[in-house]
């Protein structure tokens, strides 16, 4: 887990549940309403494996346990704190499984949580091949940005396609402009000057890290808007430190 220091404790869950999501799960992410509060759900298709309630001081996790599912965690309720299993114990059973709706507004109950994600589901995403991988000093995989000029990854439809993802996500912008890699003049990620002074070898290194200004890949954040599980892969991922190997 990766978090900054100066984000409040609903932020750092904010973060590392859309880090965990994205990193583990090829999802499509889409808003949506329980009753009438805003929520955002992670989907395969048209089946919800999670679903967050979005309230001003905390989420609600809404996870629902089919019969395997059930099975798996009376097997392993001994690794949940007594919280968790009571509220499991006291979650109704429809006839389409247990519904759980867990308040989540600090990182140990997130991480509890997240075990109960993985029962959901396995995770699903695959990581893009390495044989060209290019590590940028901020922590992009360079090989994987619709702007480097090296050896990419991505072959030229790939390319185009990540073009798209991009223009869906963050607006139109000069998604051709090309990039030689770190330190070009052009380059909007903090300037290789910065670093003059501080005992480090990349900026990645740097406790001020911040990644491609132009890019909302990082911090990740609980949002209401229409993501795709292509969108993610292409336009954001190879943009946020520690996925895809770097």
């Amino acid at each position: 887990m990766e978090v900054r220091e100066d984000m409040t404790e609903l932020e750092k869950v904010s973060s590392e549940t859309m880090r965990f999501m994205r990193g583990k799960y090829k999802l499509d992410e889409v808003p949506g309403k329980y009753y009438d509060i805003d929520c955002l759900k992670f989907r395969q298709g048209k089946k919800t494996i999670l679903s967050v309630n979005i309230h001003e001081d905390y989420y609600d996790f809404q996870v629902i346990y089919g019969k395997a599912e059930r099975e798996i965690f009376e097997e392993r309720r001994s690794e949940f704190s007594e919280a968790i299993q009571k509220l499991y114990d006291e979650a109704h059973t429809y006839h389409d499984g247990k519904w759980m709706l867990i308040r989540v507004d600090n990182l140990e109950t997130l991480e509890a949580v997240k075990k109960m994600i993985l029962i959901k589901k396995n995770p699903n995403r695959k990581p893009f091949p390495k044989a060209n991988i290019h590590n940028g000093n901020c922590g992009h995989r360079c090989d994987l940005c619709v702007h480097y000029r090296g050896q990419a990854t991505f072959t030229a439809e790939e390319m185009d396609y990540a073009r798209e993802c991009c223009s869906a996500v963050y607006g139109a912008g000069e998604w051709e402009k090309n990039c030689d890699g770190c330190h070009f003049p052009d380059c909007t990620a903090l300037s290789a000057d910065c670093r003059k002074g501080k005992d480090i070898e990349n900026c990645r290194d740097c406790e001020n890290y911040h990644v491609c200004l132009k890019t909302a890949g990082w911090p990740p954040k609980i949002h209401l808007r229409t993501i795709s599980a292509d969108q993610v892969t292409y336009a954001i991922l190879p943009y946020v430190k520690g996925q895809y190997g770097n």
